[in-house]
């Protein structure tokens, strides 16, 4: 019997596997709404302040309290969405995470006093909270059990050039000085969003034989693959159960695996604060350069990040977890320990020394974002993968809430202190991640959750 040759790669999928970049056949109604959440955010984050400043009474304090007071409400939501999670599954979160954001906006276009924008603000960080939680889980659901790292890669890359253009657009909308354009792009806001939300609930699985065959998220080396795959056994569906003990939040706070995951996390968040709260007054007030340098080092690190994201990715999927998060903890570590030293030396060397600290920084961040993200969603039991989910989220939410003020009070202490402050961190959380890998939790008898596909196709109905 002649063996079938398989048909050539296209040149556009030959480009797609340079890159690092995952199989988009299909996925564009997937892209595109992670494209507009994106832009949608870059456009929020840059001009929701100046917008109450326009079309408010309000003073400059006043707004910034009420915006503040509206985050701070949504920290313990993730817990109620973990639980929506398991209940309804991430196709049906994440397109509610949008259209709840679209009634966020339209209370920001009738907001006049500070009560109405901590409530609106409110409801707008639940539905981002909402998106954000469920995507990872339906980002899972796409890759359907191969490429998880280049998909996980794929969406932080396409975060970042949407927030960038987001900020652009909203610079020309600042530059006009008009309510009317402030409004305009509000509105624009409110139309996107909406249909973001639609395009995620009417996705579908467009390609269901790759995902029959899909075999381990793990690449091995071809001698030691089996000439023919046997099918995936189907995964369960959010809210299905697996035939394990039904469990709920102590399930995951008994799991110290999983914990030392989110541990692990926070100490990337602090990180992640890094450029919004520390980088521009440092760099000004204590080693005297000019803003604009600082605007030239944030471009670096957000044009590394949109061009050679995927690239990582790419290298990343043939490694394990462990071996990544290390990586990326001491280049961390190291990026920090530069940016401190810059106290003490010459002017000249000032300028230098910010872009290698730049350049380690966000090394790191594209190596810490595909495996921690990967690793919430796999490591959890699906059956209690929302509620997982849900104490993972909150790494996010108390740690950026907490950052701003704790690295803020270091600086004010002495401009060294937050930089040993965050290395140390870094460096301490390197133990937590060693034997971190992609098995699910409590399940040591099952195959990895990532390595089977899933049971509910992408337009919600399941697979007879």
């Amino acid at each position: 019997m002649t063996a079938q040759r398989c048909p050539e790669p296209s040149a556009w999928r030959r480009v797609q596997t340079a890159w690092g970049l995952p199989d988009l056949a299909g996925k564009g109604r997937f892209v595109t709404a992670n494209l507009i959440d994106s832009l949608g955010n870059g456009l929020v984050v840059a001009f929701t302040v100046v917008f109450f400043v326009k079309t408010t009474s309000l003073s400059l304090a006043a707004i910034g309290a009420a915006l503040t007071a509206g985050q701070l409400l949504v920290l313990p939501v993730p817990l109620f969405i973990g639980r929506l999670l398991d209940t309804y599954g991430p196709r049906i979160v994440v397109a509610a995470g949008n259209w709840i954001s679209v009634a966020g906006f339209i209370g920001f276009l009738f907001s006049h006093a500070a009560w109405q924008i901590v409530l609106w603000q409110f409801v707008v960080q639940l539905g981002s909270t909402a998106f954000w939680m469920g995507n990872s889980p339906l980002t899972v659901l796409v890759a359907r059990g191969v490429e998880r790292a280049r998909w996980f890669g794929f969406v932080r890359a396409l975060r970042n050039v949407g927030v960038g253009f987001g900020g652009a657009a909203s610079a020309v909308a600042l530059s006009i000085g008009t309510v009317a354009g402030l409004r305009a792009v509000m509105v624009i806001n409110v139309v996107t969003f909406a249909v973001a939300g639609w395009l995620v609930i009417t996705l579908r699985d467009a390609d269901p034989s790759e995902a029959a065959g899909a075999g381990p998220a793990d690449p091995e080396p071809a001698e030691s693959k089996p000439a023919e795959s046997k099918p995936a056994e189907p995964e369960q569906a959010a809210g299905e159960t697996t035939g394990q003990p039904s469990g709920g939040y102590r399930t995951v706070l008994k799991d110290t695996r999983y914990l030392r995951l989110v541990a692990t996390n926070i100490s990337f968040v602090f990180a992640s604060t890094v450029i919004s709260v520390l980088l521009a007054v440092y760099a000004v007030d204590n080693l005297h350069v000019g803003a604009w340098i600082v605007g030239v080092v944030v471009v670096l690190n957000a044009v590394m990040v949109a061009l050679l994201q995927t690239l990582a990715s790419r290298w990343i999927e043939a490694r394990s977890p462990v071996t990544v998060l290390m990586l990326a903890l001491l280049f961390n570590a190291a990026a920090f320990v530069v940016f401190g030293t810059l106290l003490v030396l010459p002017g000249w060397a000032v300028i230098a020394g910010l872009l290698i600290a730049m350049v380690l920084y966000t090394v790191a961040e594209m190596l810490s974002s595909p495996p921690t993200s990967e690793l919430s969603v796999v490591m959890a039991p699906e059956h209690l993968r929302g509620r997982y989910l849900g104490i993972y989220q909150l790494s996010w939410s108390v740690g950026g809430a907490v950052a701003p003020a704790l690295l803020t009070a270091l600086l004010a202490g002495g401009a060294a202190l937050p930089w040993v402050f965050l290395a140390a961190i870094s460096v301490l959380a390197v133990p937590l991640v060693i034997g971190l890998d992609r098995r699910p939790a409590a399940t040591s008898q099952a195959a990895p959750a990532g390595d089977i596909a899933p049971v509910e196709q992408l337009d919600g109905d399941p697979v007879g």
